[in-house]
């Protein structure tokens, strides 16, 4: 009975943590897929996160029915999710309602990354190289979509949000920064309100951009390889 007792223990581990090479970051969410039929605080904080960006018109309950599955659905057309209308753990994420964790094999801790931290990662795989003020830049253009209505409300969800960071989908803002790194330095001053742009929420490099849409956006900054707009 307790080998199966162990057995059963092991087996609830590896279900609740993402397991990886020791000191990389990964992904999990701090609630489980919401889905029709759901109820309680967490349905209530998504409905509101919904209602905020236009996405739902309904009460605001924390009971998930029909009207709550049509604006998720409608939400993850949008942004590019697979659209199920379920709030699964990368839904959850881009509404800034999940939260980052490190998982490491040897001990299985876990803590809380910090925002310096994420956003510090984030500046390292966008603007690694450029002049300290465009890493500041960059940093800055991520806070500002965090207090802009259009974009989630969290740090976490505007650099989770799908196909928004290049540092995302290759896999940098998995990697540790040096906390004495300029990067970090360049994170810290961000949020500490420093703005080199002005309010700007996009940037684009000139010689590689493909994208028509980013074009027409009004350029208020440049500074390295990057131009800032709006």
């Amino acid at each position: 009975m307790r080998k199966y007792k162990i057995i059963a223990l092991f087996l609830l581990i590896v279900l609740s943590l993402t397991i990886a090479d020791e000191g990389k970051m990964y992904l999990t969410s701090s609630a489980p897929s919401l889905k029709i039929g759901d109820n309680g605080e967490k349905v209530k904080d998504m409905q509101q996160e919904l209602k905020n960006w236009g996405y739902f018109d309904g009460k605001v309950d924390g009971r998930f029915g029909y009207d709550t599955f049509r604006s998720v659905l409608n939400y993850q057309k949008e942004y590019g999710l697979k659209a199920t209308g379920i709030a699964d753990r990368t839904t959850l994420l881009t509404m800034g309602l999940a939260e980052l964790i490190e998982s490491g094999v040897a001990n299985a801790a876990t803590s809380n990354i910090s925002n310096e931290q994420l956003l510090a990662r984030a500046i390292n795989g966008e603007a690694r190289g450029e002049p300290f003020e465009g890493q500041v830049a960059v940093g800055a253009v991520i806070l500002n979509r965090v207090n802009n209505s259009k974009f989630p409300k969290t740090i976490a969800g505007v650099i989770y949000q799908p196909g928004a960071f290049t540092a995302v989908s290759d896999g940098q803002i998995n990697v540790p920064i040096d906390p004495k790194s300029t990067v970090v330095k360049a994170a810290r001053d961000a949020l500490a309100g420093w703005d080199p742009t002005d309010g700007c929420l996009y940037y684009w490099n000139p010689a590689t951009a493909t994208s028509k849409w980013i074009w027409s956006r009004k350029v208020k900054y440049k500074v390295g390889r990057h131009w800032f707009g709006i």
